[in-house]
């Protein structure tokens, strides 16, 4: 068995012993020793969402927290890959180091890269040559399909971009969506798929906002948090003048809405 000492504090080496313990099928964790891959897969995307909490609240404590528990996440499969025989930490960090020096020519060799967007390139095309990937179709279909939809939307538009395959400006994919609404509109009609439209709709928005530089994933998430702060603001209104949001209709709801968004100015 793994021994482990108790002290007050610890290093990175003793989170690996500590894991290697709780995993141990004598005297580990019952928890902890079933765990797979797939059980926990779940678990390292909600850590992950979690740290990106504590990013977006700026609060370095929760954020040091959270990379504690993504951390873990990384320690687990660790293990269960070393017990499988396959892998262990030691490796993932011998990939990681090879794959940094591999791709930053402009540190270990003699390529010049005297800007972000130079190395970003450069790093693009070591990565595709390291997969072997011969067209913009084998770089697209790697992309992950467990990935935010917006986020994965933008990144298979980006590749495609790297390519060549792209509008020339913001104008046109905003005339590309504009077109979108248009067959959104018909399909509501009954003059086509109403789900295939509003996925087309959604992806020409996510192209809008590449090509504008911003974020489409983060976008979408500012604007939950608005909503949200609007509508907080809004129910606040409607109770203070005894008002029933679910019988008044849409003119008055409107009307809180826009008192709401003054209030917050």
């Amino acid at each position: 068995m793994c021994e482990f000492e108790v002290k007050n504090s610890y290093s990175l080496n003793d989170m690996v012993l500590l894991v290697r313990l709780l995993r141990d099928r004598e005297k580990g964790c019952p928890w902890d020793m079933k765990q797979t891959h797939r059980s926990i897969r779940q678990n390292f995307i909600e850590e992950v969402y979690e740290a990106a909490e504590a990013i977006d609240r700026g609060d370095p404590e929760m954020l040091r927290e959270e990379l504690g528990d993504v951390l873990l996440q990384v320690a687990l499969h660790a293990e269960i890959a070393r017990e499988e025989g396959h892998f262990d930490i030691d490796g993932i960090a011998d990939t990681l180091c090879g794959k940094l020096v591999l791709r930053h020519p402009h540190i270990f060799g003699g390529v010049s890269a005297e800007t972000s967007e130079k190395v970003l390139a450069n790093w693009e095309d070591i990565k595709r040559e390291e997969k072997s990937q011969k067209s913009g179709a084998d770089a697209i279909e790697d992309i992950p399909n467990s990935m935010p939809v917006l986020m994965r939307s933008q990144k298979v538009q980006k590749r495609a971009a790297y390519v060549g395959f792209d509008y020339p400006d913001t104008e046109m994919a905003v005339c590309d969506l504009e077109s979108e609404v248009e067959e959104l509109k018909k399909a509501m009609n009954g003059e086509g798929d109403l789900s295939d439209e509003i996925g087309d709709l959604l992806f020409s928005v996510v192209n809008v906002a590449r090509l504008s530089g911003i974020d489409a994933e983060l976008a979408a998430h500012r604007a939950c948090e608005k909503f949200i702060r609007r509508f907080e603001v809004t129910e606040a209104i409607a109770a203070r003048q005894d008002i029933d949001m679910k019988t008044c209709g849409i003119d008055k709801l409107n009307e809180l809405w826009s008192k709401a968004k003054e209030a917050l100015k």
